[in-house]
């Protein structure tokens, strides 16, 4: 985090400045956190203490700003990928000197405080506490990979989502998981487990939490421990046996494509859609169509898939 220049505490002066919601992630299925991608005016804002952690990543130019919260009061330019982190229960102001846009992500007190638990962290050390353009390259990463899934027009599933917020909190209390001394991959019999899981809700709506919990495991181990026994992340392997499942309910031809995609456990066709392209390379439409002649059927190309996943 770089440093900030503190100067003297002055009264708060009245709210002048306005907000504007460009994408929410209210639509999502997010559960725990979320998202908003917001431009905001030139002027001063005055934000509530909520009930939920805060973290505000600013977007585009460099615009000069000055922040009053926690009883300091700062001034600094902010520029692109530079975030504040507001605990919950602390309210404050903002001061822009220029229209901005801020990707704001809120995480729940009960989101974070799993995540603490799980890591079996002391909780003197593991506080979310007010950061103030905080510049860390890892935690940029992470939250641009989350505002992409916000403004993709077709999104992962939520639990790519869920990943990705889990990965923040955890970069911010600085309790980032080893392996040292623990397993470096699923035991065979907890690994048949979880797919079994998987194989038999894939119509639902997955968790990391679930999925941990049946592996009996943290979040942060259980995503380690999954991507090294299954060689891609959760969310990918989620996504690519709905995809094979789809295919297969496609060929039969039993069911339309709308029924399908809900019994696969995606949000509706498009989506659908959208991860049979990018896994197998062809529509639904495509691939009933190559199914006329057994030697054109599309397989799935799982070297393609694993560049997908590490894409990510």
């Amino acid at each position: 985090m770089n440093a900030v220049t503190p100067i003297p505490i002055l009264q708060p002066q009245p709210h002048s400045g306005s907000r504007v919601v460009l994408r929410s992630s209210r639509p999502l299925g997010w559960q725990g956190f979320g998202a908003e991608l917001v431009n905001v005016s030139a002027g001063l804002h005055r934000i509530p203490a909520f009930k939920f952690h805060r973290v505000g990543v600013h977007v585009g130019a460099p615009v000069k700003a000055r922040c009053l919260c926690n009883e300091r009061r700062y001034s600094r330019i902010q520029a692109h990928g530079d975030a504040d982190v507001i605990p919950a229960g602390l309210d404050g102001q903002w001061s822009d000197e220029a229209a901005c846009t801020i990707f704001s992500v809120w995480i729940s007190e009960a989101f974070a405080q799993r995540t603490v638990e799980q890591l079996a962290l002391k909780s003197s050390d593991a506080q979310l506490r007010p950061q103030f353009q905080l510049r860390d390259p890892r935690f940029q990463y992470l939250a641009w990979a989350l505002r992409a899934e916000l403004e993709a027009d077709e999104a992962s599933d939520p639990l790519y989502a869920e990943s990705l917020c889990t990965a923040m909190v955890v970069r911010l209390i600085g309790g980032a998981p080893t392996l040292d001394n623990k397993r470096r991959t699923l035991a065979p019999k907890t690994a048949a487990r979880v797919i079994e899981f998987i194989e038999t809700n894939l119509d639902q709506r997955l968790t990391l939490s679930e999925l941990a919990a049946l592996a009996e495991l943290s979040v942060p181990h259980f995503k380690v421990l999954f991507r090294e026994t299954l060689g891609m992340p959760v969310h990918q392997y989620v996504v690519q046996r709905r995809v094979e499942r789809a295919r297969t309910l496609l060929l039969q031809g039993k069911l339309n494509a709308s029924q399908i995609a809900l019994d696969t456990g995606f949000a509706h066709q498009s989506h659908m859609a959208h991860w049979m392209g990018r896994i197998l390379g062809v529509t639904p439409r495509e691939l009933i169509r190559s199914s006329a002649n057994a030697g054109n059927i599309v397989e799935l190309d799982s070297s393609h898939s694993r560049r997908i996943a590490t894409s990510r």
